[in-house]
């Protein structure tokens, strides 16, 4: 080591590539980087394990799966064919947007030229597009009918909660106010599937070998929650518990499948308390988080930064695979009102 100060931990080395801690060290449990240990032990990140870090990220930006990038780092230029397409359909519905975006910049100039200076909601949506839908409908039990606007629907919208908080109540109220939207629960299966659905079978192994490729572990879970997923015609989904029976490597592997569908693709609400499905550091500008409190005040979105409110609430709601699987099964307790406690006391005694 010629200079230690050419050397980066983990958290300075993934703040400069723009990837999550997490991504480094996928790429290093596949093979595709060997950070540098120090005497003690410490992983450290030089200038070739920098140069050879944002290589990876750059190809995983272009959508290619990790095997995929180690066939291209080995010089296999054929494994760039399939991601170069889709990318490339990326990019004219990005340049299909940007034309009109040029547009309402051309109207706004044109407007200031006559004297009518814009608001601030229309600069903002220059920066940000505008949210697909919105919806607003009355809470149900136990918020107590307020009125719930849920005005920042994205690509991917994120239901986070601790045990107890409604959480799964406002998911289904959520999918029954959305146009045209599904909710998938936990009762998930692919049972009967390769007979009577032999297309959607086939599309649903290219996706499994695709996840498989980027380090997941193909499973029954797994199967059924993407059969569930690719057999519904919604337009919206709202999905429980988007991990449940899926490992880490699983959960890793797709959620950057999720996150690579691209701006049109369909709308998916994620009911989940995994750090690694939901990764704070990795929230990208068309993800929203919406956050039910413990003390059952109304839900809320919260922005994916430290500071802000209800940031802190979230990071303690979400846990490692390992941690989940520990927890999984333990419900919620709350003590009986006492109208609640009467009701079934009176109850009992008619009983007896």
């Amino acid at each position: 080591m010629n200079s230690s100060a050419q050397f980066l931990n983990p958290s300075e080395a993934a703040r400069r590539l723009g990837v999550s801690t997490k991504a480094l060290r996928l790429y290093e449990q596949r093979g595709l980087i060997a950070p540098v240990r120090t005497e003690a032990g410490w992983r450290t990140y030089g200038p070739v394990q920098m140069a050879r870090a944002g290589e990876i990220a750059a190809l995983r930006q272009l959508g290619l799966s990790l095997a995929q990038i180690a066939r291209v780092l080995k010089g296999d230029r054929q494994a760039l064919e399939p991601a170069l397409t889709a990318h490339q359909a990326v990019l004219q519905r990005q340049l299909h947007h940007l034309a009109g975006t040029i547009e309402k910049v051309s109207a706004m100039r044109t407007n200031i030229a006559a004297g009518r200076t814009p608001d601030t909601a229309e600069l903002v949506q220059l920066i940000r597009p505008a949210p697909k839908i919105e919806v607003s409908f009355d809470l149900p039990w136990p918020w107590g009918g307020e009125q719930f606007a849920l005005s920042d629907i994205r690509t991917l919208n994120y239901i986070i909660g601790p045990l107890g908080s409604g959480k799964t109540k406002l998911a289904l109220a959520i999918a029954k106010a959305l146009p045209n939207a599904e909710f998938i629960g936990l009762d998930r299966s692919a049972d009967g599937v390769a007979e009577t659905h032999p297309v959607l079978k086939q599309r649903v192994d290219g996706i499994v070998a695709w996840l498989v490729e980027d380090g997941a572990t193909a499973s029954q879970a797994l199967t059924a929650l993407l059969v569930a997923m690719e057999t519904s015609a919604a337009a919206m989904l709202v999905i429980d518990m988007v991990e449940q029976g899926l490992d880490q490597a699983t959960q890793e592997a797709l959620s950057a499948y999720l996150k690579r569908r691209g701006p049109d693709a369909k709308p998916l609400f994620l009911m989940t308390r995994s750090s690694v499905i939901l990764d704070l550091a990795a929230v990208g500008g068309d993800e929203t988080i919406i956050f039910c409190p413990a003390n059952h005040s109304p839900p809320i979105c919260v922005a994916p930064y430290t500071g802000a409110p209800g940031y802190e609430a979230v990071a303690t709601c979400l846990a490692s695979p390992d941690v989940r699987a520990r927890t999984e099964g333990v419900i919620a307790w709350r003590p009986q009102r006492r109208s609640d406690h009467l009701a079934g006391v009176h109850d009992a005694s008619r009983i007896k």
